[in-house]
């Protein structure tokens, strides 16, 4: 189940500058006149002949090949019924988030104020010319059957209704892996449908498609049994009409083998669950509240194998794990629509992933040490990097053997590539951190609680459920906060250290017991705790606490220092580190010391690299480390390239499996072609960097904030690296995403922190 989402949080979310969740980005240079004489007149008058004389050549000189149409008129949006186009669009462009997040697809959503599907029909069939691919949303049954049937006949481009085929896809691998594990055969079991809307309707069909029997199906709508003696049917719900004499649900379910539930929440009784032949499979698929709740059958049955469409409970049915991948493949190979051959290889494709060895990354990802097929894991998971590059080549494979492609040949070991390339697999790296942040959630200390959002930032924390934050501050201007914001943290805790007294002396007496040999008196000890940051330090060293989040209001060096002096470094570690993560198109790259580390030498170089690499790995990456300077290999002379190599050299010597090499410079660190064609003799040849170690804190500082403004990346840090327990420092001007993300790192930390410690 997703976290609560709260009714300002939304509304600011989607308000804050640009408006919305999407954009155009030019994909060509535009920064000359030239430039933009090829891009527009008279450049662009070539490419506009060429498609003239040679239609096809569209999807060479423009996007239409990588471009689906989010369309709706908003009669049935998800949750909230028919509210109309305008009120639609925040879906349609969350649908085209998912899009592109998921499987590098560009999206134009279009919503449309009309109601007549004749007419809605002809205004979509007008929009062929623009778009590779056509993804039809919301629309209310039965117009929709109408209208996706007649656009399918009508365009020669892959056409879509999403609410009916995704949620079949899905729900049929699942229901292929059920019956394996039970030993039934899809033709002989008996199946009963709660709803009969579009979904309900696209997965008895693909059920038949996959070999199950009209007359073994009963399917119900609010007035009972869909029965061949009711006089009140369409033409879609007749198909499944039942002379059997059955006339609630109740009825069908005796003996009945599966019940699908798209219909309301509450709808199967646990009787009824009682009634239904051995190992019953269950797919429970109303949302967010299904037809019976996985906790009431689990104590019902404890032979039912279940899904539903919940994240919290095994086996969800979620469409994203279809619709990206499904018009990826299309789209790559031109298909001109998406035929049950296409929906059938989804199915199989998906089916067969759920069997296959877990990677590792998976497994970490949702906090977990196992995960195999069986009755808890009939359906892949939606993080699986794998979903692409199974499900897209089957897709793409199916329509050219199906003759609805005009790409009839593929060259599949380099699809693949292209297919990681597309949306760089370790993109959905924070959704991983996050995933595990849950399996264990740790207390965290937000130093500066009396910033809006710092508390916004603890919000999702509770939310999110990684963690319990303690508020440091005032606490009547903490209440202020959190009322005017229309944040609910009544249940965490609010220190201010000034109304402390007891736990004050308390701290003051470790603390002086720690740097009595260092300058400090109680006296400076007392007037250190009465400052947050010393304070929220104190918490964690002493187990009051796991982890700190502060930096946001003050300097990384005067937010660092009560942390080093109160909690100290890890054990056999010599140095502190900062690590910054930026993430593009093509995945996500490493970057030290970008926080910590004024002007290390060869040795402390070195110091940085092992923390750099371990924690490269705690993102579930294999460092591939570039040492950078201004120079390639000795191409030219001076102290930084010099004390560079030398810390290669000696970091190889220390670890001689770690894939590392330098003096080095950026461009030619991050490019296979050009180690391969001038340096073949670097470790780095056929392994692009993914790890950059810069030669002094001010070029690694520089070059994440250049790219983090100018070079559209996203930052992720700064990753305070080598410390004894999870202490982690903002920077100025972070903003409540940016606080999130390092507090779910921060409670990862933590989680490993406390099992080093056990070690």
């Amino acid at each position: 189940m997703c976290a609560k989402v709260r009714r300002k949080e939304a509304l600011d979310f989607h308000e804050v500058k640009p408006a919305g969740k999407i954009e155009v980005t030019p994909t060509k240079p535009l920064s000359s006149q030239h430039d933009l004489a090829l891009a527009y007149s008279p450049g662009v008058a070539e490419p506009c002949k060429q498609i003239a004389a040679e239609p096809e050549d569209v999807y060479k000189y423009t996007a239409k090949g990588n471009l689906v149409g989010v369309i709706s008129n908003g009669t049935a949006v998800l949750g909230l019924g028919d509210i109309g186009p305008e009120a639609s669009k925040p879906v349609m462009e969350g649908k085209g988030v998912l899009f592109k997040k998921f499987a590098g697809i560009d999206v134009f959503d279009i919503e449309i104020a009309e109601t007549d599907a004749d007419k809605f029909i002809e205004i979509v069939k007008s929009l062929e010319p623009t778009f590779g691919g056509i993804n039809l949303e919301d629309i209310k049954a039965p117009e929709s059957f109408k209208i996706e049937s007649e656009l399918r006949e009508k365009m020669k481009i892959p056409v879509m209704h999403d609410d009916q085929h995704g949620t079949a896809i899905i729900s049929s691998a699942g229901l292929l892996n059920a019956l394996e594990l039970t030993g039934k055969k899809i033709e002989e079991i008996n199946i009963v449908v709660s709803g009969a809307g579009a979904a309900a309707m696209a997965c008895t069909d693909l059920y038949v498609a996959l070999g199950a029997r009209k007359q073994n199906i009963v399917m119900t709508d609010s007035k009972g049994v869909i029965r061949e003696d009711r006089q009140d049917l369409n033409d879609k719900k007749r198909k499944y009409a039942t002379g059997k004499d059955f006339y609630q649900l109740e009825d069908a379910l005796a003996g009945a083998d599966m019940f699908l539930g798209l219909s309301i929440a509450n709808t199967l009784k646990p009787n009824w669950l009682k009634s239904m032949a051995k190992d019953p499979i269950v797919f429970a698929l109303a949302n967010p509240d299904p037809e019976i709740s996985y906790e009431l059958a689990m104590k019902t049955r404890d032979d039912i194998i279940m899904a539903t469409g919940r994240s919290d409970h095994p086996n969800q049915v979620n469409n994203v794990l279809g619709f990206p991948y499904i018009f990826r493949g299309a789209l790559d190979v031109r298909a001109t629509t998406i035929n049950e051959e296409m929906k059938l290889a989804a199915v199989q494709s998906i089916a067969e992933l759920a069997k296959q060895p877990v990677p590792e990354m998976v497994l970490k990802a949702y906090g977990t040490v196992s995960m195999k097929f069986g009755r808890d894991y009939l359906i892949p998971k939606p993080l699986d990097p794998r979903l692409i590059t199974t499900i897209s080549p089957a897709v793409a494979k199916s329509a050219i053997d199906s003759g609805v492609a005009r790409v009839k040949t593929k060259n599949w070991e380099e699809y693949e590539i292209e297919l990681k390339e597309r949306i760089g697999l370790d993109q959905r790296l924070i959704s991983r951190i996050v995933t595990r942040a849950r399996r264990d959630p740790k207390r965290i200390v937000f130093a500066e609680a009396d910033d809006a959002r710092i508390l916004k930032a603890a919000q999702m924390t509770l939310d999110e459920k990684i963690g319990t934050p303690i508020l440091l501050g005032n606490k009547r201007k903490i209440q202020q906060i959190v009322a005017a914001n229309e944040l609910d943290l009544s249940g965490c805790e609010i220190i201010d250290p000034q109304e402390e007294d007891a736990q004050l002396d308390k701290f003051a007496e470790v603390f002086f017991k720690k740097r009595q040999r260092k300058g400090i008196t109680k006296k400076l000890a007392r007037k250190a705790m009465l400052t947050r940051n010393y304070f929220g330090a104190m918490m964690v060293d002493q187990g009051v606490a796991d982890a700190l989040i502060s930096g946001l209001s003050n300097d990384y060096p005067k937010t660092i220092l009560p942390a080093l002096q109160v909690i100290g470094v890890e054990p056999g570690v010599n140095r502190v580190a900062g690590m910054y993560i930026i993430s593009n198109q093509k995945g996500n790259y490493f970057f030290a010391d970008t926080t910590v580390n004024l002007d290390p030498t060869s040795e402390q170089l070195v110091d940085i690299i092992g923390l750099t690499a371990r924690a490269v790995r705690f993102f579930d990456a294999e460092p591939k480390i570039a040492a950078l300077s201004y120079s390639n290999f000795g191409s030219a002379k001076g102290a930084v390239p010099s004390k560079v190599a030398r810390a290669v050299e000696l970091a190889k010597a220390k670890w001689p499996d770690l894939v590392i090499d330098g003096d080095i410079q950026a461009n030619v660190a991050l490019s296979n072609d050009l180690i391969d064609e001038i340096y073949p003799f670097s470790s780095l040849n056929g392994e692009a960097a993914n790890t950059l170690i810069f030669p002094n804190l001010e070029s690694g500082n520089i070059a994440y904030k250049l790219l983090m403004e100018l070079g559209g990346a996203e930052g992720i840090g700064p990753v305070l690296m080598g410390m004894k327990k999870s202490v982690h420092v903002l920077q100025v001007g972070s903003s409540v995403r940016d606080i999130f993300n390092m507090v779910a790192i921060a409670v990862v930390d933590a989680q490993t922190s406390n099992l080093r410690a056990e070690l």
